[in-house]
C-alpha cells in the first residue's frame, strides 16, 4: 500500500490492516511522519514531534503483536495528543514560554488509557496558551490565512491535515467543536465526567473536558471507548460501566431520530450563508425536525459560563500567571483579574443557573427529540491568524455539560467547511453517536 494511502486511513481502517497482518504499525506511523514531514512547516501543526520516539512505539506494537498476545482496538494507530494533557515521554508545555521544557513523570489518565488499547502517541499538538484565546503557530490547512480555532488547534489541524488519522483535544468554552468545524472534521465533546481529566492542565473543574477528533464517527466512537470511565483521580467521573459506543453507534434506529432546531440567543452572530445553510438543512429534513425556541432565561447562560470559567481559572492558574509576569499574554491575565473580582454569590449564582437549565432540557430529550440541532460556529474559520473565533455557539452546551458532536456537513460559497452541531442528552454520548451517524448517512444518501 501506497504511503499516501495508509497515511489516509481512518483510526478503525488502519487497526484492522494491522491486525490482519496487511500493514506494519512501523509501516503506518512512518507513512504518518513522511505526511507530516512534508506539510508541517505550512501548518504548524505540532509543538513537539519525535520520529524517533514515534517510530520505537510502532516498533514495539509490532513486537508485540509478532508474540501472539491479544492486542487492544487502537493498536499500532498514531494519535496527537494536544499539549495540556501529560505525557511522560514528550514535554508538556501548555502553549506557553514560561512553562518551557516542563517534563511530566507521568501520562494523564487518557493518555494511559489510549497506550493500554495500543496507540503510538506520534506527538504533541499545538494548544494557545492555557487553553485560552492567545494562538499558538497552527494554520488552517483547508486555508493557510484562516485560524484554525482554538485552543485545540493543532489537533483539530493534525486531522485535518492528513498527518494522523485521530487526536485529542479539550473544551472549556468551545475548543473542540469551534476548531473541528473551522478544519472541516469529526469531533466530540462528551458528556461532562465522561472522561477523566487527571493530568489535563485544570482550568475549571465545572466545565473542562477531554474529547477526539477523527476523519469518521465510527472513529470517535472507537476513541471513546478507549477513553471512557470512572478514574478516581478524577472526582467527577463516575463508577459505571462504560457502554461500547462503536457497537452502540453502528445500531440501527427503529424510527427516524428527530432534531430539535435550537438557534440559540447568539443566533445573530451567524453569518448569512451559515443561517441559510442551517435554515435549508432544517427543511431538508422535514418533518423529522422542528423549531425550538429556548425559554428567555437561557440567554443568562453566557454571562454564567464567563464567571464559572473566569473564576475556577482564577482559583487554578492565578498563582502560575503571577509567577510568569510578562511571560503570560495580557489577554490571560486579564481573565485572571476578571476571575478574582466574581463575587461568591454571583459565582453560586451561575453554578445553580447551569444545574437548572441542564435539568430543563431533560424532557425535551425525553419526549420530543432526539437530539439538538444547531452551529458548531459562527460561520466558516475567519481570516487571519491573531485570534481563534467566537466560540458563542459551544458556551452553552458546555456550560451544561452535554455531549455535543461536529459533522462536517456543510460548506460556504467558497467550499470552506461549516460544521454541524448535534447535542444529546447528558450521559447518552452513544445515542448521540447513533444519531449522529444516522444524520451523515440520511444527507450522503447512503442507505
Amino acid at each position: 500500500m501506497a504511503t499516501d494511502d495508509l497515511s489516509a486511513l481512518t483510526a478503525a481502517q488502519a487497526a484492522a490492516s494491522i491486525g490482519d497482518g496487511f500493514v506494519s504499525a512501523e509501516e503506518l506511523v512512518a507513512a504518518c511522519l513522511d505526511r507530516i514531514a512534508a506539510i508541517e512547516e505550512a501548518v504548524g501543526a505540532f509543538a513537539h514531534l519525535d520520529a524517533e520516539n514515534a517510530l520505537a512505539q510502532a516498533r514495539a506494537c509490532d513486537e508485540w503483536r509478532r508474540s501472539g498476545r491479544p492486542t487492544g482496538p487502537l493498536h499500532g494507530v498514531p494519535v496527537a495528543v494536544k499539549d495540556l494533557i501529560d505525557t511522560a515521554d514528550y514535554p508538556t508545555e501548555c502553549g506557553s514560554p514560561f512553562l518551557s521544557g516542563r517534563r511530566p513523570r507521568t501520562d494523564a489518565t487518557v493518555v494511559s488509557r489510549l497506550r493500554a488499547a495500543g496507540a503510538v502517541i506520534i506527538g504533541k499538538a499545538v494548544t494557545t496558551e492555557f487553553a485560552y484565546y492567545h494562538p499558538g503557530k497552527t494554520r488552517n490547512p483547508r486555508d493557510l490565512e484562516r485560524t484554525p480555532g482554538g485552543s485545540s488547534s493543532g489537533s483539530a489541524a493534525a486531522v485535518a491535515a492528513g498527518m494522523v488519522p485521530v487526536a485529542i483535544g479539550t473544551q472549556t468554552n468551545g475548543s473542540i467543536i469551534r476548531p473541528a468545524s473551522f478544519c472541516g472534521v469529526f469531533a466530540m465533546k462528551p458528556s461532562h465526567g465522561l472522561v477523566s481529566r487527571a493530568g489535563v492542565l485544570p482550568l475549571s473543574r465545572t466545565l473542562d473536558h477531554v474529547g477526539p477528533f477523527a476523519r469518521s464517527i465510527e472513529d470517535l466512537a472507537l476513541m471513546l471507548d478507549a477513553m471512557a470511565g470512572y478514574d478516581a483521580q478524577d472526582p467527577d467521573t463516575r463508577p459505571v460501566a462504560a457502554r461500547n459506543f462503536r457497537q452502540v453507534a453502528a445500531e440501527e434506529f427503529g424510527l427516524p431520530p428527530r432534531f430539535a432546531f435550537v438557534k440559540t440567543p447568539v443566533w445573530e452572530k451567524a453569518d448569512a450563508g451559515a443561517r441559510d445553510a442551517f435554515e435549508q438543512l432544517a427543511q431538508e429534513l422535514g418533518d423529522d425536525c422542528f423549531a425550538y425556541d429556548l425559554p428567555e432565561r437561557y440567554a443568562e447562560a453566557w454571562d454564567a459560563q464567563r464567571a464559572i470559567m473566569a473564576t475556577e481559572m482564577a482559583h487554578n492558574l492565578g498563582k502560575l500567571t503571577d509567577q510568569g509576569g510578562d511571560r503570560i499574554s495580557s489577554r490571560f491575565r486579564a481573565v485572571i483579574a476578571e476571575g478574582r473580582n466574581v463575587g461568591a454569590t454571583q459565582y453560586l449564582a451561575a453554578v445553580a443557573l447551569a444545574r437548572a437549565l441542564r435539568d430543563s432540557l431533560v424532557e425535551l430529550f425525553q419526549q420530543e427529540c432526539t437530539a439538538i440541532i444547531t452551529p458548531a460556529a459562527p460561520g466558516a474559520a475567519p481570516r487571519g491568524l491573531d485570534a481563534t473565533g467566537d466560540p458563542a455557539f459551544n458556551t452553552l452546551w458546555t456550560l451544561l455539560g452535554l455531549p455535543a458532536i461536529t459533522l462536517p456537513l456543510l460548506a460556504d460559497d467558497d467550499g470552506l467547511p461549516i460544521g454541524v452541531q448535534l447535542v444529546g442528552a447528558p450521559g447518552d454520548d452513544a445515542r448521540l453517536l447513533r444519531t449522529a451517524r444516522a444524520l451523515v448517512e440520511r444527507l450522503s444518501g447512503a442507505e
